[in-house]
């Protein structure tokens, strides 16, 4: 007997889940779109015309076999989706590396948290994000940087509404060069020039330094190099802060004062500071900030 068709009557997100109780964003709420067949090719074409699988398979083989005898295998490139599944991943490179004969493979996770990667492990010895979500509505002062979150983790940018709501006090800063609809519910915008974070970081280092935000028992205890970092970025001050990312000098003392005097600061970096040929230093520089005033590893507070 054939299997009979399974029909999908509904899709809701899990309201017992922690990261989204139920809610979904319109990726989630759509998925149901792409169980559609229709406008998709259900069997294999050449040519516009329908061939069995052997022959398709063999056309696309014999093509890729054709431009790498007349160009060499570096003639051939893939670039995979970030989606894919471990097992898929190791397919695809023992395809380009093993059969093509060619390096040429990439996937966009390499663009997206490569450089977050790179600094965590350079500033912790491993790749590890030390917040949670719970800690967005715990913190007293929440730092977008590079994030556009009312569209890019509307879900997660609700609760951040709603923690707004329930708790006044919380202060919300956007450090972004682009005025985006997440800063309707900013406290303050910094539009910095882009490219110039890390500057804007060594200049809050150097202000915690200066005005006694440094945790001396907490870097006596775990952290290293702090004396060395504080002396490189010694020379951002407010004054050439706010010319090299082209701000209003206040405005940067209104941050930087915010994060010394508050004790729950969370720092919220996404692909403005990741995707960046500077992103592992980028992310280095916010990392710094948390460990050299003790901002981490407690509720409420770290680079996330």
């Amino acid at each position: 007997e054939e299997a009979s068709e399974a029909e999908v009557l509904g899709l809701s997100g899990t309201p017992e889940h922690p990261a989204n109780f139920g809610r979904l964003c319109v990726k989630g709420s759509r998925l149901l779109d792409t169980l559609e067949d229709s406008g998709r090719l259900l069997f294999p074409e050449v040519s516009g015309k329908q061939v069995p699988w052997e022959a398709a398979t063999n056309e696309v083989a014999q093509r890729f076999q054709d431009i790498i005898d007349e160009h060499g295998p570096d003639s051939v490139a893939l670039y995979v989706s970030g989606q894919l599944l471990t097992e898929d991943y190791y397919v695809a490179n023992k395809l380009m590396k093993g059969y093509i004969g060619s390096a040429n493979i990439d996937t966009n996770s390499r663009l997206c948290m490569s450089s977050a990667v790179a600094a965590h492990k350079r500033a912790f010895g491993s790749d590890v994000v030390p917040c949670s979500y719970e800690d967005l509505e715990q913190t007293e002062l929440l730092v977008f940087i590079g994030s556009n979150a009312a569209w890019t983790h509307p879900v997660l940018f609700q609760r951040v509404e709603r923690a707004k709501q329930i708790n006044p006090n919380l202060k919300i800063v956007f450090i972004d060069p682009r005025r985006t609809a997440s800063c309707e519910v900013a406290d303050l915008h910094l539009p910095l020039k882009a490219g110039s974070d890390v500057a804007l970081f060594n200049g809050l280092l150097a202000y915690l330094a200066e005005h006694d935000g440094l945790d001396k028992a907490y870097i006596d205890q775990s952290v290293e190099g702090v004396e060395q970092a504080v002396e490189a970025a010694q020379s951002f001050t407010i004054e050439k802060v706010a010319q090299l990312c082209d701000l209003p000098e206040q405005d940067v003392e209104e941050y930087y004062a915010s994060f010394a005097q508050t004790d729950k600061v969370i720092s919220f970096f996404s692909m403005g500071v990741n995707q960046s040929s500077a992103g592992v230093d980028k992310a280095a520089s916010i990392i710094n900030c948390h460990l050299a005033s003790g901002k981490i590893g407690k509720e409420g507070c770290g680079p996330f």
